[in-house]
């Protein structure tokens, strides 16, 4: 259950003010994306949204959330001024991470200056002025750490990958192109229950996969060469992470030394990997075996993210997050070497945090297949 309360307490604000579409999601229940959601120290929790969603978020708002509907008679303001009225808002918390330069001037226009209200105010009894405050990662923190149901959704968003990435292993073949091997995993994740993407499917062939976030193109696959597949699925609003590097037809003795490499880093991870590391020191434990493997220049990125109902959620494993490392926390395993206009590797699991250490959700095979 959500304790709204410490929420306020902890940003010290009278109000939350919800626009995100994943907070939206995490703390009402509503899925539309579309609308905004006061949060108030009297518990006062209404969803804003339009006619196109009012209908579910009624269904899909949690127990407590009043649904409210703004149309062109009465303004998404108008009702928020209404709860800032009654509940003697003063503060209010607002998504500076994420909203919108347009959007914090309406917010400020029609909640902190706007004299249009000023005679329900003076009928209320109201006489404080109102002001924004910016929540930096009050909203954020909270998701790091999932729920069994959530960790049960993502374990399966992974499994649909695991799927995929089993169907394309018998459909690759010389001269498809990389963008024909993007659009079969897509058709395969949602053959197997996907609702989305979680984000846009790499496929990257040969000199291609030197680059971590290529862009499939026409160009041909062709032998000897890697194929970088890094894709992932959205399963009831969750979602997954993957990435394989296969090889069609034989590599050759560079080529495995990278791989092996590559894997070698990423299997450190899982096995050394403990609750209480900061995460700049889970993203060591890769990188100093690539750096001292000579291949340190090759590996820029940082080694993984949070996965939750976003894509890239906090905590990082990379070399400045300081955060600690905590159970029932999902991130990413992905350390990769690229060799720029000649190849890349990388190899990547979500990774459920345990009391001990950590489990790999994908399942998918992690040896260099030769195809």
């Amino acid at each position: 259950m959500i304790d709204y309360n410490k929420l306020l307490n902890d940003a010290s604000v009278d109000a939350l003010l919800i626009t995100d579409p994943y907070n939206l999601r995490y703390y009402t229940g509503f899925r539309g994306g579309e609308g905004m959601a006061l949060i108030t120290y009297k518990y006062s929790q209404v969803l804003i949204t339009d006619s196109r969603y009012t209908e579910a978020a009624e269904k899909e708002c949690y127990k407590g959330v009043t649904v409210r509907q703004f149309d062109a008679t009465v303004s998404i303001y108008d009702i928020l001024m209404e709860y800032i009225i009654d509940d003697r808002v003063s503060v209010i918390g607002f998504e500076n991470e994420s909203i919108s330069y347009s959007l914090f001037n309406k917010l400020s226009g029609n909640i902190c200056e706007d004299n249009r209200y000023d005679s329900r105010k003076k009928e209320a009894g109201y006489d404080l002025s109102v002001s924004l405050k910016p929540l930096k990662d009050t909203l954020l923190v909270p998701r790091q750490i999932k729920t069994q149901e959530e960790i049960e959704l993502l374990r399966e968003a992974e499994h649909i990958g695991d799927m995929a990435f089993e169907d394309i292993l018998g459909i690759i073949k010389p001269g498809m192109t990389e963008l024909e091997v993007a659009a079969e995993l897509e058709y395969s994740m949602k053959k197997h229950g996907a609702e989305g993407f979680s984000f846009d499917t790499i496929a990257a062939s040969g000199v291609n996969s030197s680059m971590p976030h290529a862009i499939p193109s026409e160009k041909k696959l062709a032998m000897g060469e890697f194929i970088t597949m890094d894709f992932g699925c959205i399963y009831k609003g969750y979602c997954s992470d993957m990435t394989r590097t296969v090889c069609l037809g034989k590599a050759d003795d560079e080529m495995k030394q990278v791989y092996n490499i590559v894997l070698s880093a990423q299997l450190k991870v899982l096995d050394e990997l403990r609750p209480g590391m900061k995460c700049c020191e889970v993203d060591a434990i890769a990188r100093d075996y690539i750096r001292n493997q000579g291949f340190g220049k090759y590996f820029g990125h940082g080694l993984g993210h949070g996965v939750g109902l976003y894509i890239h959620e906090s905590p990082a494993f990379n070399t400045r997050d300081t955060s600690i490392v905590k159970p029932n926390m999902i991130e990413t395993d992905e350390p990769g070497i690229y060799l720029p206009g000649r190849f890349g590797v990388r190899i990547e699991d979500m990774i459920l945090i345990t009391e001990n250490g950590c489990e790999a959700l994908a399942h998918s095979p992690k040896e260099l297949i030769e195809l």
